[in-house]
């Protein structure tokens, strides 16, 4: 019986220890958080991150927040049944007496607490990338923010360049109220013929119109249109004119539109344009007009082989012959040895490259044009070196280079010309001296070094 009574006190004993143990810890966490005083354990948590089954509840990423029940929670604790989601941020705990979950919101450090809608403003006035303190709800909200925001400044910047440039149709309307149109190429050509061609037009009108009209007609689609409408011819019957000023716009307007056009090339000749150009260079004219005749006979010999062929029957090589007989026409004899320079050049070029059939076909054209035959029957050769005593060094340059194409052709008549050796000796010693300078400024490869080395290798080749 005695053992069985101290059997008894310690089983009572062991009771009320683990009775006090249970009771130490619940006040020992209740203590440490400071904000339960109840008997029930609490667990403060951001987030629960496992139900009671120890599974991790879905996520936002597993489910949209509309599929899930929300848990509104208040500064009061209460129960939270199964299923529903805890808003990130509450403070959770596992009440003792009843085994319920139970959530609530959580204390401001001032002893207040925020509302839900509160909490919303705070987090969607400054955004936190962090996904745990957010709904899905809420980011969205936040990104439409963004976007509006974006909007407004984008129409903000938008308005502010209107503000700086009106749009076309506003300054159309103020064009026309102040009798203003804005007209295209092709109007204005047509307005430029039309005043060229008129009879009640003045002499100064007519050179206006020339003048502007050879501004336009350098563009190719342009040098198109004139052709159209009818310009081209007048300005070939321009070259007729008994007016000096008139021949010499007519023959530049012309000259422009032919240039790097074959089009307008093959309308000009078939036009007559070719036989003009020789008339009013064989005749006598002033010196402007003969400038912008050549300037017009060379845009349409240029790359036209079927041009050329016509220029040798029809005398062209005489006519530019009798240029260097005529006093005051200096100026236009280097622009006579580029021009020869530039023909025998292209058919050398043409020659020597191999492409396709086109090319074949156009190879086949030069060969029909006997221009350097012709250069050598009329002692070109003599009238072309004659220019190495002019003094202005671009005119040598231009010079030598056309004596050295032309060197194939004249060796002969070149050794046999005193004159010729004298000059190349003299011309030789004076760029040795200029080339030194140039190579004590510095300038190792310089201007004067270059023809320098072309007049070494005209005498290298005659010897």
């Amino acid at each position: 019986v005695a053992m069985s009574h101290w059997a008894h006190l310690l089983s009572t004993a062991a009771k009320v220890n683990l009775l006090v143990l249970v009771v130490s810890v619940v006040f020992s966490w209740s203590s440490r958080s400071d904000r339960v005083p109840e008997f029930a354990l609490t667990k403060i948590e951001e987030s629960d991150t496992k139900d009671d089954s120890g599974k991790e509840p879905p996520t936002e990423d597993d489910a949209d927040a509309e599929d899930l029940e929300v848990f509104y929670p208040t500064r009061q604790w209460q129960s939270i049944r199964p299923g529903q989601a805890v808003p990130a941020g509450s403070h959770v705990r596992l009440n003792l007496q009843t085994g319920e979950r139970e959530a609530k919101l959580p204390d401001s450090e001032n002893g207040n607490s925020d509302t839900r809608e509160e909490r919303r403003k705070k987090r969607l006035g400054k955004v936190d990338v962090d996904s745990s303190s957010f709904t899905s709800q809420e980011l969205k909200k936040a990104l439409a923010k963004m976007k509006a925001s974006e909007k407004a400044e984008r129409k903000a910047h938008e308005e502010e360049v209107r503000k700086k440039f009106r749009p076309i149709e506003q300054l159309k309307e103020e064009f026309e109220k102040l009798n203003v149109k804005m007209e295209t190429d092709y109007e204005i050509m047509v307005k430029l013929i039309t005043k060229f061609n008129s009879s009640a037009s003045t002499l100064d009108e007519k050179v206006a119109a020339l003048y502007d009209l050879e501004y336009y007609v350098h563009q190719v689609d342009n040098a198109k249109d004139f052709l159209s409408m009818g310009g081209l011819q007048l300005v070939i019957e321009g070259l007729n004119s008994t007016e000096a000023v008139l021949k010499e716009h007519a023959a530049f307007v012309l000259g422009a539109a032919l240039s790097s056009n074959p089009k307008v090339q093959v309308e000009a000749i078939e036009a007559g344009a070719l036989q003009k150009l020789l008339v009013t260079l064989a005749t006598e004219q002033p010196l402007a007009v003969k400038k912008k005749a050549l300037f017009a006979l060379s845009s349409l010999l240029r790359h036209f082989p079927y041009a050329q062929q016509q220029f040798l029957k029809l005398g062209g090589l005489q006519v530019l012959r009798s240029l260097f007989r005529q006093k005051g026409m200096e100026t236009l004899h280097v622009r006579v040895v580029t021009l020869l320079y530039d023909l025998i050049v292209e058919k050398m070029l043409l020659e020597d490259s191999q492409h396709g059939d086109q090319a074949a076909e156009k190879i086949q054209q030069y060969q029909q044009v006997k221009l350097v035959p012709a250069v050598v029957e009329q002692d070109w050769c003599v009238v072309v070196s004659n220019l190495l005593a002019v003094p202005e060094h671009d005119t040598r340059e231009k010079v030598l280079k056309t004596v050295g194409v032309l060197m194939a052709f004249c060796k002969e008549r070149y050794r046999g010309d005193p004159a010729l050796s004298s000059t190349l000796s003299l011309l030789r010693s004076e760029y040795e001296e200029l080339a030194a300078e140039e190579q004590r400024e510095g300038d190792k490869d310089g201007y004067f070094k270059e023809l320098l080395g072309s007049v070494n290798t005209i005498i290298r080749e005659l010897r």
